[in-house]
């Protein structure tokens, strides 16, 4: 396991600050620039060592807010150096990254949780239309579909992304769903808006954020019966003790989330940032 973690921020001002205490103290660090077609989706990311990292959060060497720490892997892509694509009428708008974690399901990619200044309620039975692989749930609202492995969720004022690549891959469908929303929005006049319910993921999307200790109190047999339970509406988040609320509460936010985009959990039990 690479002995550098990775962390990006909610604005440029935090960033800053924190470059700023890392170079003040010659603390070692790199910088993972933002392209510059991402540059409306990004700020710029600090790469440490585990050394680094603790002295950061030591709380003697000043103090700064970043999204959260995950493994450092080099980044698979390499982005031509485009300006970033500009509408008119821009429903996104501004993009903070609020948390930065390992993802649940998948422990070698990451999973994120981004703010945008816009708000997409009015465009999804719009993308509902063209994407007939995702799923909308009008009551939430939200859309939830799958880019290759990646799950995606849309929120009215912000995107769940879970499995992706690294930092630079979180850019990457950032900036994608950045363009696709607003060009849906731009042509909405020729679009039929759809508000059907579409068939959900599989329950091994909530099974894979489950403890998978098979403890049986939620009176289940087995964590994939509960998940199951759950993907059918039978059953509720909070019979499942050790995430709710015991010692695999640090589940508890991805499995809110997954089953949010799913649609067997009413966003407002998703606690805010």
């Amino acid at each position: 396991m690479s002995d550098l973690y990775v962390t990006t921020f909610p604005s440029h001002t935090d960033f800053l600050l924190a470059k700023t205490l890392l170079e003040r103290q010659h603390l070692p660090h790199e910088v993972i620039g933002v392209p510059r077609n991402f540059e409306l989706v990004g700020v710029p990311a600090l790469v440490v060592d585990s050394e680094t990292r603790s002295r950061l959060h030591s709380g003697e060497r000043g103090t700064f807010f970043c999204s959260g720490w995950v493994d450092h892997r080099p980044a698979a892509i390499r982005p031509p150096e485009l300006e970033p694509r500009k509408f008119s009428e821009d429903i996104f708008g501004r993009v903070a990254v609020m948390v930065l974690a390992p993802c649940v399901a998948d422990d070698t990619r990451v999973r994120i949780i981004a703010h945008i200044a816009g708000d997409l309620t009015e465009s999804f039975p719009y993308l509902n239309a063209e994407m007939r692989e995702g799923r909308y749930n009008p009551h939430a609202p939200n859309f939830t579909f799958m880019d290759q492995y990646r799950m995606v969720t849309l929120y009215p004022r912000r995107i769940a992304i879970a499995k992706a690549d690294e930092i630079v891959d979180v850019w990457r469908v950032l900036e994608a769903l950045r363009c696709r929303m607003n060009d849906v929005w731009a042509r909405r006049a020729e679009i039929s808006p759809c508000y059907e319910m579409r068939e959900k993921p599989p329950a091994l999307e909530i099974y894979k954020r489950l403890p998978k200790t098979n403890c049986r109190v939620c009176g289940e047999a087995t964590c994939l019966a509960f998940a199951v339970k759950l993907w059918m509406g039978e059953a509720e988040l909070e019979q499942c003790e050790p995430a709710w609320s015991g010692t695999h509460n640090h589940l508890k936010d991805a499995l809110l989330e997954i089953c949010a985009g799913l649609g067997v959990a009413h966003l407002q039990e998703i606690p805010p940032l």
